[in-house]
């Protein structure tokens, strides 16, 4: 793994911490989504649409894709975690969190400063994501 020295010359303290947390981020959740792919192309885990049927339904809209398989809307993914096609979500979802955890690492930082403008706008910032991932604005169109 990359070593992250701080020089503030090149950048400051909490722009490597959160590149750091970044690059630990994307590595896992790309990693999740290379194994999780595997596990669904060599049929190791059962997917919920199966490949023989997926190619019938691939050329719909979304909206009837979701209900000619019976396919959840949201987080209703996961419960369906067990399944081959759906497992793939948990990397992307992890890959869509990073920034959240990224913010959250740094904020620390920026409160030990007393930097309460930055830490503020982070705490905003963390707020408007979680509240846009937890589905409750209802957007999407589903």
């Amino acid at each position: 793994m990359a070593e992250y020295k701080f020089d503030p010359k090149y950048a400051s303290e909490e722009q490597l911490a959160y590149a750091h947390a970044l690059d630990i981020g994307w590595k896992i959740g790309f990693g999740l989504m290379v194994i999780f792919f595997g596990l669904y192309v060599f049929g190791i885990l059962t997917p919920h649409v199966s490949m023989e049927d997926l190619a019938r339904y691939w050329t719909l809209p979304a909206n009837e894709y979701l209900h000619a398989v019976h396919g959840p809307t949201g987080w209703g993914w996961t419960a369906l975690v067990d399944k081959g096609d759906y497992i793939n979500l948990v990397g992307i979802a992890v890959l869509a969190g990073i920034t959240i955890l990224c913010f959250m690492r740094v904020l620390p930082m920026f409160l030990k400063k007393g930097e309460k403008i930055y830490s503020a706008i982070i705490v905003v910032e963390i707020m408007v994501l979680i509240l846009a991932a937890s589905g409750i604005l209802g957007g999407g169109g589903h």
